[in-house]
């Protein structure tokens, strides 16, 4: 059984970063870019929001004793091959745990009119997986 107050505390943090990434999506896409609170703020939140579904996943994971993933996207694999999240939501997240990669080790790369675009694109994503995992609960 997942540790419920480990997963609500979690899942309370995630709801926090995703009310300011909507808050952020107030914006449109040349002030995004033009304005580095702005977009300083998407990014960053951005990676909260994975990190954050990666540890609840890493937490399920360790809890049912399915194997160990090996990297991030192994977490995502799992719970898809277990049944925990939709096979399509996979291939998603797949994409997520890339980005993930870049906003944290590729920075100096990286395209904000790109992160504009995942954060309206992809959010929808992110909530769906924190609502799987809300219902853990």
């Amino acid at each position: 059984m997942v540790n419920k107050a480990v997963l609500a505390a979690r899942l309370e943090r995630l709801r926090e970063y995703f009310v300011i990434l909507e808050s952020v999506q107030g914006y449109d896409v040349d002030r995004f870019v033009q304005d580095p609170f702005i977009h300083g703020t998407a990014e960053r939140n951005l990676h909260l929001a994975i990190e954050c579904l990666m540890d609840i996943g890493n937490h399920v994971i360790s809890d049912r004793g399915y194997p160990k993933p090996e990297n991030y996207v192994d977490i995502f694999r799992i719970l898809a091959e277990r049944g925990v999240i939709p096979k399509d939501l996979f291939q998603e997240l797949v994409g997520m745990a890339a980005f993930r990669n870049v906003l944290v080790h590729d920075y100096l790369r990286l395209d904000r009119k790109r992160v504009y675009q995942i954060l309206w694109e992809k959010l929808p994503l992110l909530k769906n997986m924190g609502r799987i995992f809300a219902e853990m609960l």
